[in-house]
């Protein structure tokens, strides 16, 4: 019996792989996300640098800093239907009245969820000075969540129809990136960053919502109590998931904020996105085979077991030799893509610059095996724990190390997860690897 490492290089087993139509409909799958994330890191390398530059790290920090809280909202907002109704979705594509009754009721929850969020965004703005003083950059950057609320990225990967989302992204991302070069010009037009981003994220959500009636067909009817009450149900525990997670991730840069000032946010965040933007790597990957994992599981779980260890194969390959080139050149890539200001930065990449590796065992251990198999509420837990352990950890290190605390923070709490995800797969007699 071959290894998975054999089958790897094995061309006759990937020339079957992607000979069925199954299979062909992945490699197009994932062919359009790598575009849409080729395409994004075009468009960043030629907006990123600008924007650091003119903004100068205070602005850069602030922005980010409206950016990490607005974030909460759009955790909110999706409510982990980005899963949830994907799984859904991608069992239920052929029951045209079954995924009217999908969209619908997780549609309705969404938007009930946006009009909450302002409620809370309002409130904050009105009673809290630290936000009441920058105002309008925050309601310029909830435009964000609206958006994202009306692209229902779950119903494309659900049906296996990446190219929609790579299409309407790229219009987004288009539209953002000209725009900040004809509008911003100086640190005083920094207002027109979340502005011109909310703009093109509304636009992306308008489109996407006309091509799922227009080409798929699918009606917005008036869901039962019933529905909704099982989309609120199906979602919680990876919606719980995703809240833990942004306590690990968006509230360091929160936490940064509230300890230190925005300059020190600006050197945290710019190499943070340096680092995550590479992490994006894997995401065709991942969103290309969860809802195949998924179907696959429910068939068979060896068959299942099987395309998860080479999905793993594949991913951690990828993302060690990132990781390694991001250690080793971590001074020249604060150099091009931030300049001399930023040359705090260089630290933060370099303690977060194995994260790409460390995220490929947390996604396939997680997403694929963990929400494939049905353990959800253990899925929750792990996240939860880890959590609470970085509310503990930037307590005590963002007052005492600032930015470096953050990044310090981020590394540990993200070799805990996939750690503790292994230890239970294998309590439970899964075994992706060893």
């Amino acid at each position: 019996m071959k290894t998975n490492v054999q089958e790897f290089f094995d061309v006759n087993y990937w020339k079957n792989f992607f000979s069925s139509p199954t299979k062909k409909r992945l490699t197009e799958n994932f062919l359009s996300l790598l575009i849409l994330q080729g395409l994004n890191y075009i468009l960043s390398l030629v907006t990123f640098p600008y924007l650091v530059r003119i903004l100068g790290p205070e602005k850069f920090g602030l922005i980010a800093f409206a950016q990490a809280f607005v974030a909460y909202f759009q955790i909110l907002t999706d409510y982990g239907f980005n899963l949830s109704a994907t799984r859904e979705i991608s069992i239920n594509r052929e029951n045209k009245q079954k995924v009217n009754e999908i969209f619908s009721s997780v549609m309705t929850v969404k938007l009930f969820l946006c009009l909450l969020s302002f409620l809370i965004l309002s409130i904050f703005l009105i009673f809290i000075p630290k936000f009441r003083n920058d105002w309008l950059i925050y309601i310029f950057t909830f435009g964000m969540v609206l958006g994202n609320v009306l692209f229902p990225v779950w119903f494309f990967q659900g049906m296996e129809q990446m190219r929609y989302i790579t299409i309407l992204h790229i219009i987004a991302k288009t539209i953002f990136t000209i725009s900040i070069f004809v509008f911003v010009k100086k640190m005083s037009d920094y207002l027109y960053v979340p502005l011109i981003n909310s703009l093109g994220y509304l636009t992306a959500g308008i489109l996407s919502l006309w091509v799922v009636h227009k080409n798929f067909a699918v009606k917005f009817i008036l869901p039962t109590i019933k529905a909704v009450k099982h989309q609120f149900k199906e979602g919680w525990h990876i919606f719980v998931s995703i809240i833990s997670t942004s306590l690990y991730t968006t509230t360091n840069t929160f936490v940064l904020g509230l300890f230190t000032n925005n300059t020190i946010v600006g050197y945290y965040s710019a190499g943070e996105k340096i680092v995550k933007a590479l992490i994006m790597v894997i995401t065709p990957l991942a969103q290309t085979f969860y809802p195949y994992i998924s179907r696959v599981v429910q068939n068979s779980k060896e068959s299942g077991i099987r395309v998860i260890k080479k999905l793993l194969f594949l991913m951690s390959s990828l993302t060690f030799a990132i990781s390694l080139v991001i250690f080793i050149f971590a001074n020249h890539i604060a150099n091009i893509l931030l300049g001399f200001q930023y040359r705090e930065s260089i630290i933060v990449i370099k303690i977060l610059s194995f994260l790409p590796f460390i995220i490929s065992f947390n996604n396939v251990f997680g997403m694929q095996t963990m929400l494939s198999f049905g353990f959800h509420s253990v899925f929750s837990k792990i996240f939860i724990s880890a959590a609470i352990t970085n509310l503990f950890l930037v307590i005590f290190l963002i007052p005492l190390f600032h930015h470096v605390g953050a990044a310090l923070a981020n590394l540990i709490v993200e070799s805990y997860i996939p750690i503790a995800m292994f230890f239970y797969l294998r309590k439970v007699g899964i075994k992706i690897i060893f």
